[in-house]
């Protein structure tokens, strides 16, 4: 089997900036589809969650670097240069460190076997292996759990197998080479010497306490762990096999679809809008989020995004979590769920943490669950047509729901509400959530139609007419003859890119061409889209934020699917620029500083970037005659 790997950039020298924190695009994302890791250049994991996503930090420095934790393996040489790349179609993680006496490799990635949706390993492994000469390495292993409130307590079971148990939580610790414990410290510590064709090996395992207490750890078994990780390899490369998509963009493409699939929670098919928290929009500022959590919204576009390229089992999987969480009374739908389907997701400030550059408050929980935005009702009942139109009509039960969500998109419309933004502002009448509303009202009709189903379909109609009055009258600027951010506003916003993605009007409607050129003229920060301007916005924050990747990428697909390829190209290349050399996208992106910002890897960029990719092959195949 071929261990090539995607391509990667010269090497460089481990950054050692004044600020300890480094840059976002300095870390690698690793999963398993349960646990997610951020794994820095230098070798340090500076942020992992087990046994999900949204638990709380085992090692969190990426948060306060005094107290978070880290597992650090890397060379005693600080003079050596490192690069990093994704073994070809997987999220197996190779750093190559090379220093004057020799090269080493070390592979990270979470443990995969098939089914491990019911039963995963729920193990991080880092193996060191030698390629050249000789390279002195140090190890530490420093878990802080509880976002960095617990230091461990730390139990020897051998030389080389250690438990440390934090609370509710624990992890086994072994290794190939002998483990010191600093009980001062609490950290685990060794030093390993590789050369050539040696391999070294790290495994922290996920474990509760009370299974600690009476069953001895797991041995270290070296070739148990080589065998897991190839079968990783294996595994990864079996899904990627499935993406039908083809052109120069084809490789971007496959990366954002398996970091998807890493955004994923197995056991549910629910995705995490990113894998971390708190890191922010504007570094030293307020805008800092958790997005450890399922928006319904993100969970439809990526539906439509994966069927897009041939991931048909995953859409499934995001469709039915977002049905059974929001099953029930379309009254009581939450914009968000828990990677489970919680409901209650408070928002809390950890107050005694850094923040990642200083950038405060550190939450956990997202206050903006319990948001109105009325876009939620269009994207569900659009997520059905969708769906549908693939051979998958609603059952009885499920026509039920859908009819309640029409009949409340249909009574609740007239509302103001907070927005595809989340703005923690006053509400206002935002265009983008009456064209969904108009979406859910027009997707019924079809669905009540096509299905042969029973429903008020006079009145729907009336109401869909009374929302494209409404929204056609006071969403557009007729002096400058453009759709606008909201009702009786003169501002403008990026989420009006999604007006011809509903079929609320054409591509090449001239109020929408007109409409992308103003976004184009007053929206675009060197070649990138910002989702409003903060200055003429009343979002209830202080402080400025980076341009929205999501937003450049809808822009480069409308654009395609206005026939204008050549822009299409430009501003799809510019925000492909923007990803780490590992081809990973964040949130936001500050085209002053050049650097990235918000919660990271960031689901709504990469589905954006597959889509908008789709939109520019199909265009160029349409011209050349080419089939897709």
């Amino acid at each position: 089997m071929s261990n090539s790997k995607v391509a990667h950039t010269q090497p460089a020298a481990v950054r050692r900036p004044k600020s300890p924190y480094p840059p976002i695009a300095d870390y690698a994302f690793i999963s398993d589809c349960h646990s997610m890791a951020l794994v820095g250049r230098n070798g340090s994991i500076d942020w992992c969650c087990m046994p999900r996503v949204d638990s709380a930090s085992i090692f969190g420095r990426l948060l306060d670097w005094e107290r978070g934790g880290h597992c650090l393996v890397t060379p005693v040489d600080s003079e050596c240069s490192s690069f990093q790349s994704y073994l070809e179609d997987t999220l197996v993680l190779e750093t190559t460190f090379r220093t004057d006496g020799g090269e080493a490799k070390l592979t990270d990635c979470f443990t995969m076997h098939t089914g491990g949706k019911t039963h995963p390993h729920l193990q991080l492994l880092r193996v060191l292996e030698g390629v050249r000469g000789r390279v002195d390495f140090r190890v530490v292993v420093s878990p802080r759990f509880d976002y960095g409130e617990v230091k461990p307590w730390l139990r020897r079971h051998s030389s080389r197998v250690f438990s440390a148990i934090g609370g509710n939580d624990g992890i086994v610790v072994a290794a190939d080479a002998d483990l010191e414990m600093d009980a001062e410290s609490h950290d685990l510590l060794a030093t390993v010497t590789i050369r050539a064709e040696e391999r070294h090996r790290l495994s922290i395992t996920f474990a509760r306490p009370e299974d600690l207490e009476y069953v001895a750890p797991v041995t270290h078994e070296p070739e148990e762990l080589d065998k897991r990780l190839q079968e990783t390899i294996r595994w990864w490369r079996r899904w990627a096999k499935q993406i039908m998509v083809q052109g120069s963009h084809r490789p971007g493409v496959v990366r954002s679809a398996i970091t998807l699939k890493g955004l994923t929670y197995a056991p549910t098919g629910a995705m995490a809008a990113a894998a971390t928290t708190s890191l922010p929009e504007s570094p030293g500022g307020e805008r800092n989020w958790d997005y450890r959590f399922s928006w319904i919204r993100d969970s439809a576009l990526t539906v439509r995004s994966l069927t897009a390229i041939g991931a048909f089992d995953e859409a499934d999987g995001f469709r039915r979590f977002i049905q059974r969480s929001a099953a029930g009374s379309a009254r009581d739908l939450q914009i968000m769920y828990g990677l489970g389907g919680e409901r209650r997701l408070t928002e809390v400030i950890l107050d005694k943490l850094d923040g990642y550059e200083h950038s405060r408050p550190v939450r956990i929980g997202n206050a903006a669950s319990t948001q109105l935005q009325l876009d939620s009702f269009g994207q569900l009942v659009d997520l059905s047509w969708r769906w549908h139109l693939r051979g998958h009509s609603p059952d009885d039960d499920y026509w039920r729901f859908i009819v309640d969500l029409v009949d409340v998109a249909a009574e609740r419309w007239t509302e103001p509400d907070r927005g595809i933004w989340e703005i923690r502002g006053q509400p206002q009448h935002f265009v983008h959530s009456k064209v969904m509303c108009w979406t859910a009202l027009d997707r019924g009709l079809l669905l009540a139609r096509e299905c042969l189903r029973k429903a008020p379909v006079q009145r729907w109609d009336k109401v869909r007419r009374q929302i494209r009055t409404a929204i056609e009258g006071e969403g557009y600027d007729r002096r400058r003859k453009v759709f606008v951010q909201a009702f009786g506003s003169r501002q403008l916003d990026a989420a009006l890119l999604y007006l011809p993605l509903t079929h609320f009007l054409a591509f090449d409607d001239p109020r929408m061409t007109r409409t992308v050129d103003a976004i184009l003229q007053d929206l675009q920060e060197d070649g990138l889209i910002l989702r409003y301007r903060v200055e003429t916005t009343d979002d209830g924050l202080h402080g400025q934020e980076g341009t929205f990747l999501a937003c450049s990428f809808w822009m480069a697909e409308v654009l395609a699917r206005q026939g204008r390829l050549e822009e299409a190209r430009i501003i799809f290349d510019r925000a492909s620029s923007t990803a780490t050399e590992l081809g990973l996208f964040a949130e936001e992106y500050d085209t002053q500083r050049d650097r990235l910002l918000g919660n990271f890897p960031q689901a709504l960029t990469h589905l954006s970037h597959i889509v908008a990719g789709v939109a520019i092959a199909r265009g160029a195949s349409e011209l050349t005659g080419q089939t897709f």
